[in-house]
């Protein structure tokens, strides 16, 4: 079995200010250690239940928060980023039997976690089919394209419960909670523990019902904090602007979206 795993940082168990999130700061080790933890106890899980290969991309900022010394040995760890239009899940194709979601976020204009953001802090909001876009997903609809089933997602709770209403057959585990700027957050090794309970429970059936159909068609509106970055980006082509800080991109192409994104986030 060969599987796809996407971690990021700011939906780990602890984290609450940008700082915790930033390799140059004091605060942040504490926090990347949680995360390679939270990832571990994914692949422990996968391994438990038969994974031959895990590939795993470290997914947030500079792609080099992971400790790959923590991780089993039949893991492969993305590192840095390839400038690949997948972004997050960079390597993913067909040939996987499934992904999994470590560590991710509510999306921007989201107050389930005080680092609510989606793929960029100079966007304001997201949404794709009129659906509040999360980094989720965006990537979510990648794998979807690549008909690759979603087993699972950690995360905040504002997420989690997004992601039940996407598709209730993606087990979940909430590991902290977003309440204005602070937020509430289950013991780390509570979290590797639920982590590894869940992602084993979810491979017990078959992921059959695990993976929804891609749109057929995308309108992708985008809206920025400041109308410099709405004049910008409305230079790409196909793209109409709005108003002084929306612009909007439509295809029947998923491949053309993420080209968008990737250019005007």
């Amino acid at each position: 079995m060969k599987v796809y795993v996407s971690a990021d940082i700011e939906g780990v168990t602890g984290t609450t200010t940008w700082d915790e999130t930033e390799r140059k700061e004091s605060s942040y080790s504490n926090m990347s250690l949680q995360m390679t933890k939270e990832v571990n106890a994914c692949c422990v899980a996968l391994n438990k239940i038969g994974a031959d290969e895990i590939i795993i991309k470290d997914a947030h900022d500079s792609g080099r928060n992971i400790d790959h010394n923590y991780l089993p040995k039949n893991t492969k760890l993305i590192r840095s980023w390839s400038g690949s239009i997948f972004s997050m899940v960079e390597g993913l194709d067909e040939s996987f039997d499934a992904i999994l979601f470590i560590g991710y976020h509510s999306p921007a204009s989201s107050s389930s976690n005080p680092l609510s953001h989606t793929m960029s802090l100079k966007v304001s909001k997201i949404t794709i089919n009129e659906q509040i876009a999360s980094e989720f997903l965006i990537h979510a609809y990648i794998a979807e394209y690549f008909k690759v089933p979603i087993a699972f997602l950690s995360g905040d709770k504002g997420l989690c419960d997004e992601v039940s209403k996407y598709n209730s057959n993606i087990a979940t585990v909430a590991v902290k909670e977003g309440i204005g700027n602070s937020t509430i957050n289950i013991h780390p090794e509570l979290a590797l523990e639920l982590i590894e309970e869940n992602v084993k429970k979810v491979f017990r059936k078959p992921l059959i019902n695990n993976s929804k159909e891609l749109p057929k068609y995308f309108t992708v509106d985008v809206e920025y904090y400041n109308h410099c970055d709405a004049y910008r980006y409305s230079m790409y082509k196909g793209v109409s602007k709005i108003n002084e800080k929306l612009i909007r991109f439509e295809s029947d192409d998923y491949i053309e979206v993420l080209r968008f994104i990737n250019f005007c986030l």
